[in-house]
């Protein structure tokens, strides 16, 4: 009997119930706010609304690209993004490697427990964590050089470290969890492939050149994509968090950039189009990169 796809519907419509309160969920939180992006060409007035509010064309972006603020927040926004892909791409790949190669299950379910563990801290505590240990006064890292008669340094307000502040201590939270796909991609390699390498004589490292890496390679690639994709993507709370008046030359990106535009000065107009630019640019850049991914690997997101 042919199943027409009346009849394959009908048949769905259980799952379909089932996916209509996420469907609308998606609708009302993704999608119908994006009308509201059509203030980035107005001069937007909240007594006048949005429909009434004078149209201004391209002013605002042209407002925020001749800003002094424009190439600062560029530079400091791609430091911190680039800085953190090339270090945090690599290291959960390493560390699901080596826990890939450990043997005792026991000492393996502790170390991912706690490589996992970090994961679970808020981004509210964890910068209160970072601001206390790091204190000249009462931090411990202060409190260590006073023991050696040393003056403590005041890391916080050195804006040359606020990059390794923020990508250092973000690896450390989230490198076990960001292992745990490339752990699943390894799980899934079949045995026989070990086997046949342990019988001519491979070594660990060669197993993992060899077999590992390259069958897991479509799984990093995916993730490199996505995440170049997120450039300009900064997450506004740990930043906004550990920043101060001294290291704010290089920690001011696009993110806090919008919500002292936005809320603090209620140049909402300005922004928006900033916002909209950010956008702009990482679907830009993740449409480039899934590009080169196929042409060089046929490995892409779509």
């Amino acid at each position: 009997m042919k199943i027409t796809k009346v009849t394959a519907i009908k048949k769905s419509i259980p799952l379909y119930l089932l996916l209509l309160p996420s469907a609308i969920l998606l609708f009302c939180f993704a999608y119908l706010p994006l009308g509201g992006l059509v203030i980035a060409f107005k001069h937007y007035s909240p007594a006048l609304g949005v429909m009434e509010s004078p149209w201004v064309g391209m002013k605002n972006f042209i407002q925020f690209f001749k800003s002094y603020q424009f190439p600062i927040t560029i530079k400091n926004t791609l430091v911190l993004s680039l800085y953190g892909l090339i270090i945090g791409t690599p290291l959960p790949v390493a560390l699901a490697l080596m826990c890939n190669q450990m043997r005792t299950k026991m000492f393996k379910k502790v170390f991912q427990v706690i490589t996992y563990l970090p994961h679970f801290i808020s981004t509210m505590v964890m910068c209160g964590l970072i601001l206390i240990i790091l204190s000249p006064s009462t931090g411990l890292i202060g409190n260590i050089m006073r023991l050696f008669g040393q003056e403590a340094p005041n890391i916080m307000g050195s804006a040359s470290a606020f990059k390794h502040i923020y990508v250092w201590s973000d690896i450390w939270q989230h490198l076990g969890w960001n292992s745990i796909i490339y752990l699943a991609a390894l799980s899934s390699i079949d045995p026989t492939y070990y086997e046949a390498a342990t019988i001519d004589g491979a070594t660990t490292m060669q197993k993992i050149r060899y077999i590992d890496l390259p069958l897991i390679m479509p799984t990093i690639i995916i993730l490199l994509v996505m995440s170049a994709g997120n450039i300009f993507g900064i997450g506004f709370e740990k930043v906004f968090l550990l920043q101060n008046t001294l290291n704010i030359t290089d920690s001011e990106i696009i993110s806090t950039y919008v919500y002292k535009m936005g809320l603090q000065s209620a140049q909402y107009s300005l922004s928006t189009a900033i916002g909209l630019f950010n956008t702009v640019v990482n679907v830009v850049v993740l449409l480039v990169i899934n590009f080169i991914a196929k042409k060089k690997t046929d490995t892409s997101l779509f």
